[in-house]
């Protein structure tokens, strides 16, 4: 299994794992009828919860680019140490992102998910450099 694959499904698993600490952070933060319940007034989480919640979600707008990124580049046979180090900085950004999220630390959360974004652009441009020229 090249890297970048390893980092994709560690990064599968990093979500599985944020969907879990998000609904328990909810249901503590909102208790047990409300997470077994419909949710038809479904107030925002507050706290930690809502914070749980908020790096849960921004990981799902990340994740799809990133799933489409590597999986191009595997297809096009795209083994490069830089598509492999930007698979690497984005799961360890994404890591990063989401504990420093959970603590409330602000600015620095900024810096880590600024890597996982340079993780994927250097993944986007070993495949553009394999585009033949027209």
């Amino acid at each position: 299994m090249t890297v970048e694959l390893w980092a994709l499904v560690c990064s599968g698993a990093l979500l599985f794992a944020m969907i879990a600490i998000a609904a328990t952070a909810n249901m503590l933060n909102k208790g047990l009828a409300w997470s077994a319940g419909n949710r038809d007034e479904a107030a925002p989480s507050t706290g930690w919860a809502g914070r749980a919640s908020r790096a849960y979600h921004n990981m799902l707008e990340t994740l799809p680019v990133f799933v489409i990124l590597v999986l191009v580049a595997h297809v096009a046979n795209i083994h490069t140490a830089n598509a492999a180090l930007g698979a690497q900085l984005y799961l360890w950004g994404r890591i990063a992102y989401a504990a420093l999220y959970y603590l409330g630390i602000v600015y620095v959360r900024t810096l880590a998910w600024l890597v996982s974004v340079i993780g994927m652009a250097m993944i986007l441009i070993e495949i553009a450099k394999a585009v033949p020229a027209a």
